[in-house]
């Protein structure tokens, strides 16, 4: 009996709750709408209240109860999830009241909206861009407050994010095999993030991309990419000592140093073959424009010697006196 009187109890109370909101929904008293979503909000119901605080901006315009519906919505959509809004909201806070004196909660409540609205880091990050801005924003405008203390840690953590997102980008291009793409994409990431703490991974993929192109490097470039290889595994030998990545360094080194003598030999052996080839080609050449010479000397000899007797008929048709008159005159 004692539980069933408690269940009517309760779903009398869930009506009266549903009723005075539906109530609220329809009412144009700014003060009772204004009284059921501030209750609302004590009950941390955030969607029945923001649904009455959205109703409220026009009725409490240039009141003093303006500033109290913009910064509770604020909070509603904040502890609602819905960050990117809450951060828009307290940042207008912070501008259309400047007077108020939680101008500077608002403030960093808008950058920590930004911060909790961070994608993770295999998403877009426009958004973690937009919250590093708003977290040194903050930083900049309350160098001494309490709240700052924490700062610099979201902005790190942030950072981090972007690193790790890059640095993730760069890797599928060693995973697909391009290395060249690689070492050019991994230093980019060095060069934007000089602080990097992923530095000696980035150190490794570099170093091993770098060695895969001066092993499958063509004729040309293998010389150049062999010493550009030798010269990185070097410099991970001196940042990096008695490390993972010094062992590896000192590793492909070796195999380098190895790889640099075969293609020495080699390259001696292809060159002589070069100038063999070289010699070869000039000989046949030679002998091809000696034939053509003497093809166009016979030729022009039989040219000469057709002009010759050509001009000798002419010469003897010039000579020679016109045939007398043979026929005879009628008498």
């Amino acid at each position: 009996m004692k539980k069933y009187i408690l269940g009517i109890f309760a779903i009398a109370v869930l009506a009266s709750c549903k009723s005075q909101q539906e109530k609220a929904l329809r009412s144009a008293d700014k003060n009772f709408i204004l009284k059921a979503a501030n209750e609302n909000f004590a009950k941390k119901k955030w969607k029945n209240a923001l649904a009455l605080y959205d109703r409220l901006p026009n009725l409490v315009a240039g009141t003093d109860d303006a500033p109290n519906v913009v910064f509770n919505s604020a909070y509603a959509n904040y502890y609602d999830k819905n960050y990117r809004l809450a951060g828009n909201q307290f940042k207008n806070f912070s501008v259309s009241f400047p007077q108020d004196n939680r101008k500077e909660e608002a403030a960093y409540m808008s950058a920590l909206c930004y911060y909790n609205g961070s994608m993770d880091y295999n998403l877009d990050q426009s958004s973690t861009e937009l919250a590093i801005n708003e977290l040194q924003e903050f930083l900049n405008t309350y160098p001494n407050s309490e709240r700052s203390k924490n700062i610099n840690t979201m902005i790190d953590e942030l950072s981090y994010k972007l690193e790790f997102k890059a640095y993730e980008n760069a890797k599928q291009y060693y995973k697909m095999a391009d290395y060249k793409a690689t070492v050019t994409t991994f230093e980019n990431v060095l060069n934007d993030f000089p602080s990097t703490k992923l530095r000696p991974k980035i150190y490794d993929y570099i170093m091993k991309a770098r060695y895969s192109l001066a092993v499958g490097s063509t004729y040309e470039l293998k010389d150049e990419r062999i010493e550009s290889a030798l010269a990185f595994t070097r410099q991970v030998e001196k940042e990096l000592p008695n490390t993972e990545y010094s062992k590896t360094a000192l590793d492909l080194r070796q195999k380098l140093e190895k790889e640099k003598k075969d293609f020495v030999v080699a390259k001696k052996q292809m060159d002589e073959k070069i100038a063999i080839l070289t010699a070869k080609q000039k000989k046949i050449a030679d002998k091809l424009a000696e034939q053509t010479k003497t093809e166009q000397q016979i030729k022009d000899q039989i040219s000469n010697e057709k002009k010759a007797m050509q001009m000798q008929r002419d010469s003897a048709a010039l000579q020679t006196p016109p045939p007398a008159a043979t026929f005879k005159i009628q008498r």
